[in-house]
Formats: C-alpha cells, structure tokens, sequence
C-alpha cells in the first residue's frame, strides 16, 4: 500500500505541476490565434483573382514560348496582378523564362505547394493542440477541487473550477479559430494552386 501511496503521490504532484505551463501554452495560443485573425483579415482584403486576366495572360505566354520569345513571356508575366502567392509565382517564373530555364518552373510550383502547406500547418497544430490543452487544464484543477470539496473548503472548490472552466473555454476558442481558418485558407490556396498549374502549363514547361 505504501508504494502504491507513493506512486499515486508522484502521479498528482506531476500533474498539478502541468497546470502552470498549460496556462502559459493556452494563452500562448489564445495570442496566436487573435494574430492569425488579424493575419487573416488582411490576406482577405488583398485577394484579387481576375479570371479574364489570367487566361489572358496565360495564352499569350503560350504563343510567346511557341515562338521562342521568353523576354516576352517573361513580361506577360511580370505584368500579371492576382492574389499574392500568383502574382508572386508569375514573377519568380518570369525570372527564370529570363534565364531561359524553363525546365525549372516545375520545380518552382512545387516549391510554391510547400509553402502553402507550411502556411496551414500552423492553423492545423492550433486547431489540434489548443483544444487537448483547454481539456489537460480542465482535468487538472479537478482534484484540488474534489479535495476541497471532501474538506469543505468551498473557495478552494470555486477556485479551481473556475481555473478548468476558464481554460476549456480558452482552449475551445483558439482550437475554432484555428480550425475555420485552416478550412478557409485551404480553399484560398487550392484556387491558388490551380491557377499556377495554369502558367505552368501555358509555360509549357511538361512538354
């Protein structure tokens, strides 16, 4: 019995000892995740996606790479205005139809994909950790609380009732924000990502 006292002692104490660096790490992630909206909303207001544009653009970067005229294309390119991670992928390839690279292009929308990848695997781990914090800190004031409440201490029960419902609802809130906007972005970036398949293609560069 005195061993088993013992190890359910350590197991208690341990776990109280989480209570602290959950709290830190959910408001941590409160923080983030009031950033990533604030993140959020400006990427909003700059999305721009003109279709007539970009099948412009596009076909006329077709004719100019048929006729061998990468300067030209490369200009086309350059010239292109549509959400960020296009516009930004149009003038990384033109660059590279300046040095006459077209084999690279390939390469470059791929490494576009991992960037966009990169960019939701912060919303993701959010969305995943925040929650399973909000519960760690919900479990973990409960056995101070139970114990106040076999000795009738009533302010030791509120206290730390308050601690595991303030915490579930923190974690709660930053795990939703996390979550909409990884569904959100996901969208936004597949769209993306469609587009640049399209000046890949109209690049030429599979053939």
């Amino acid at each position: 019995m005195a061993i088993d006292s013992f190890l359910f002692q350590l197991m208690y104490t341990a776990s109280a000892a989480l209570l602290y660096p959950v709290v830190i790490l959910l408001l941590l992630a409160v923080a983030t995740s009031l950033g990533l909206i604030g993140e959020f909303i400006s990427e909003y207001a700059k999305r721009h996606r003109n279709v007539r544009e970009l099948e412009k653009v596009g076909r006329s970067v077709q004719e100019s790479v048929k006729a061998s005229s990468l300067d030209n294309a490369a200009e086309k390119l350059h010239s292109l205005d549509q959400n960020q991670l296009v516009t930004s992928f149009a003038k990384d390839a033109g660059d590279y139809l300046k040095q006459n690279s077209v084999s690279s292009i390939d390469w470059l929308s791929e490494e576009y994909e991992v960037r966009m990848t990169k960019r939701l695997e912060q919303t993701k781990i959010l969305s995943t950790v925040a929650p399973m914090l909000g519960l760690m800190g919900t479990l973990i004031p409960l056995g101070p609380a139970l114990i106040g409440l076999a000795q009738g201490d009533i302010l030791q029960l509120a206290n730390n009732l308050m601690i595991a419902f303030a915490t579930t609802v923190l974690g709660l809130f930053a795990g939703v924000v996390g979550y909409v906007l990884t569904l959100i972005r996901k969208r936004w970036y597949w769209q993306d990502m469609a587009d640049i398949d399209y000046l890949v293609d109209s690049m030429g560069s599979e053939q």
